[in-house]
């Protein structure tokens, strides 16, 4: 996220990033398929990512001065405090574990990535809230936008936006990042084709709530220009093999002064839709970002709070039918 610009038509960039687009349906020319099965263009996001100002640097409290000056992170520099836990995590099990750490490891990424491969055949509903929070802790700017991730008649992923009310950030302003963050990496997958760009570490064993978990810690090993990863921890289903909760950070943050790109913690709960796999249901990321000040203004604390819920899990196939105003549309098969 990046802080805001002053400018009279902040609230127009909906309108104007929407123009060449098919009202409303999201449409994707020349994408490819991500990781969590959303479609992204190959040659860049669409108009409203690339119109879109970028929410100003942003550095959390604790994190080092060297960094706001633009200095490029590294995995072992990159600090920040982390969600807060709820009442239903139980005390932590310091024990060596029944199984060899890396047999775990081996385990759930394999079935991570058995997950994947499923998700790619659902459809579902993406609520996102944004929101900016005022020292009296109340909501002073708000995005919100609801998307339908299903099938087009070719049976490509795409996205089709079902409900927009106008945008009314006007403290900071939503940056591609973001919308990859939400695309992409608040559902964060830990695959076993991913796992080795991951030091994953045993820490010991969680009830949460009824579950007895594995917990492990995550950081990129190297953090390659251009890319973003997850850094935080894990648990995981010591039954099912697979994460059940997600609670960290993305990184790196963008910290080079007027380029400043910043994002905050969260946390990402899992339910089990169909009985074998652990789908995202809920996200929920907050904190104070912390805008540097340049030559001419000021440095900016921005309270933000952000909520992303998935629901309405249903399985692609091929007696599924795909509705488009109200009309029934041919379905072919994938590819």
């Amino acid at each position: 996220m990046r802080k805001a610009e002053r400018r009279e038509d902040t609230l127009t960039n909906r309108y104007d990033a929407r123009a060449g687009w098919v009202p409303g349906r999201r449409v994707v020319l020349g994408g490819k398929r991500t990781a969590a099965g959303v479609c992204v263009p190959r040659h860049g996001l669409p108009g409203l990512l690339r119109l879109a100002c970028v929410l100003a640097a942003c550095v959390f409290a604790g994190q080092p001065a060297a960094h706001a000056a633009g200095k490029k992170q590294k995995p072992s520099e990159v600090t920040y405090t982390p969600m807060p836990l709820d009442s239903g995590f139980g005390p932590l099990d310091l024990s060596a574990p029944p199984l060899p750490p890396e047999q775990i490891i081996a385990r759930f990424t394999a079935q991570e990535s058995a997950f994947r491969a499923a998700l790619d055949h659902y459809t579902y509903r993406r609520a996102v809230t944004v929101q900016t929070i005022d020292d009296d802790n109340k909501v002073d700017g708000q995005y919100y936008e609801v998307d339908d991730v299903i099938f087009d008649p070719d049976g490509r992923r795409t996205e089709r936006v079902v409900q927009a009310p106008p945008n009314t950030l006007q403290r900071i302003t939503m940056s591609p990042a973001d919308f990859q963050d939400i695309q992409q990496r608040l559902p964060f997958v830990l695959t076993k084709e991913d796992a080795g760009q991951y030091n994953v570490s045993y820490v010991g064993r969680e009830k949460v709530d009824e579950v007895l978990c594995y917990v492990f810690d995550v950081a990129p090993k190297q953090m390659e220009k251009g890319k973003r990863y997850f850094q935080g921890r894990i648990w995981v289903d010591s039954e099912a093999m697979q994460i059940v909760i997600t609670n960290g950070k993305n990184v790196p943050d963008d910290l080079r002064k007027g380029h400043e790109d910043l994002s905050p913690p969260f946390t990402t709960y899992r339910q089990q839709v169909d009985g074998k796999y652990w789908f995202p249901t809920y996200t929920k990321g907050e904190g104070i970002l912390h805008f540097s000040g340049g030559n001419g203004y000021l440095g900016q604390d921005v309270h933000i709070r952000e909520v992303v819920k998935y629901t309405d899990y249903k399985q692609f196939g091929s007696e599924f039918k795909i509705l488009y105003n109200g009309q029934e549309q041919p379905v072919k098969p994938q590819q």
